[in-house]
């Protein structure tokens, strides 16, 4: 189980540190929305075991929840996503950079 994490960001890799939340976010996003049903129906795991998952990803900012009647939907919040990714993409241009050099000195040492 997940922590409680002060940093929005943190928070967030923290949720998606678990294969099945991973899982549970990629379907929000291929349906745009899904109640907690059609989200269980998925997962080979009881409904108060998706629940608790669901929380942590509502806990993370990265689902959004509404409740119409006795129906929970849930949709995916694409802001965390988009700070994790901006964060992530530093260290990809490190990375690149690092690697051009590398490839730059191999030619040259040819």
């Amino acid at each position: 189980m997940v922590k409680y994490e002060p940093d929005p960001l943190g928070r967030a890799f923290a949720a998606l540190a678990d294969s099945t939340r991973r899982a549970m976010l990629a379907q929000l996003y291929e349906n745009e929305s899904a109640s907690v049903s059609e989200i269980a129906k998925r997962h080979p795991i009881s409904l108060p075991a998706v629940m608790k998952h669901l929380d942590v990803l509502a806990g993370a900012g990265l689902i959004l929840r509404a409740k119409t009647g006795r129906t929970v939907t849930c949709r995916p919040n694409p802001e965390p996503m988009e700070e994790a990714r901006r964060w992530l993409d530093q260290y990809q241009r490190f990375w690149t950079r690092s690697l051009d050099r590398l490839a730059q000195l191999m030619e040259e040492d040819r």
